[in-house]
């Protein structure tokens, strides 16, 4: 049974309650004493934890726990830089008599993963293009069981259970509407762009099919999404037939969909499709980071600093403000 929730948890507070490991690791710390180095989450975000001076009785106890373990700790917590985190006193493995339900613990899209996929497909499948139908659908069909869970990112924007589903689905519910403003953009375009951008995000990044991320694989770390996707875009656009221009126009969208040198991104878009899947993309991880610390804020109250919005300290407006 969850005692605590990481989003209700107040500076100052005693608590004993249940976390997902996230990450853990043994370290030494510049008073030559091993610590333990904690990133716990449950359903409702993530939080820093550590445990001093570990003592070498201590080390073969800990050393059970690994990641995607449910552990019950006793913890003061505290703030550091601005962040919750907790200085755990007490920790243990759970059993079979602590009842613990994993929908406490795992961080889900608010959306059905099979939905998300449907509206997704559906929209390729539609496309007037039938080049472009014809290579996201494929990539649709070759991911679906991956696209069931994978998340988009380790941590950050939609680091959840089915997050990358549900990025690309927003994304192409603001690409519809931004083509019915700006005619001159090609839907069908812009709408393979966002299903292609970040789909090799599954071969960039682990995961388990609790959507959690343990961190990036051989290729991810070597090559990056972006390569890899010019890569798969290249393969499959062969094996289909599709037209020489049309494979490199979603190449090009794949590699500058970063935009910048510092991000990945080795070239700037060059035509209007490409640069609206930068800014759709943008926006939408944005509104996502606001949306998460600001639902863990008191109305009327400043969030905790958010390094992903260049450290920025959000306003929730209250009731009497609105």
């Amino acid at each position: 049974m969850k005692e605590r929730y990481i989003a209700d948890l107040t500076a100052g507070e005693d608590i004993t309650s249940f976390f997902l490991v996230k990450s853990i690791a043994l370290k030494i710390g510049s008073n030559k004493k091993t610590y333990l180095d904690l990133l716990l989450g449950d359903n409702t975000g993530e939080i820093s934890g550590k445990k001093w001076d570990i003592s070498d009785q201590e080390i073969p106890g800990l050393q059970r726990i690994k990641e995607n373990h449910v552990i019950k700790i006793r913890a003061l917590v505290t703030e550091w830089k601005g962040m919750k985190q907790l200085r755990i006193m007490r920790i243990r493995l759970t059993g079979a008599e602590d009842q613990i339900d994993m929908n406490d613990y795992i961080k889900a899209a608010p959306e059905d993963p099979q939905e998300m996929y449907d509206y997704i497909y559906s929209r390729a499948a539609g496309f007037a293009d039938r080049e472009l139908s014809s290579i996201c659908t494929t990539v649709l069909e070759r991911r679906k069981e991956q696209l069931m869970y994978y998340p988009a990112a380790q941590k950050n924007h939609h680091a959840e259970m089915a997050g990358l589903l549900y990025h690309e689905k927003r994304m192409l519910m603001m690409a519809e509407r931004v083509c019915q403003v700006y005619t001159n953009l090609d839907p069908d375009l812009l709408m393979a762009g966002v299903i292609l951008h970040d789909i090799e995000k599954i071969d960039e990044i682990e995961s388990n099919e609790m959507g959690i991320s343990p961190g990036y694989s051989f290729e991810g770390k070597m090559l990056g999404h972006l390569v890899l996707g010019v890569r798969e875009i290249e393969k499959i656009a062969d094996e289909l037939g599709i037209s020489h221009e049309k494979a490199v126009l979603l190449e090009h969208m794949m590699l500058t969909h970063h935009y910048e040198p510092e991000f990945g991104s080795p070239k700037k878009p060059l035509f209007p499709e490409a640069e609206m899947l930068h800014y759709l993309d943008m926006i939408d991880a944005k509104m996502y980071d606001m949306q998460e610390v600001l639902e863990k804020t008191e109305p009327g109250a400043f969030s905790e600093r958010v390094w992903t919005l260049d450290n920025r300290t959000l306003y929730r407006i209250g009731e009497n403000d609105q």
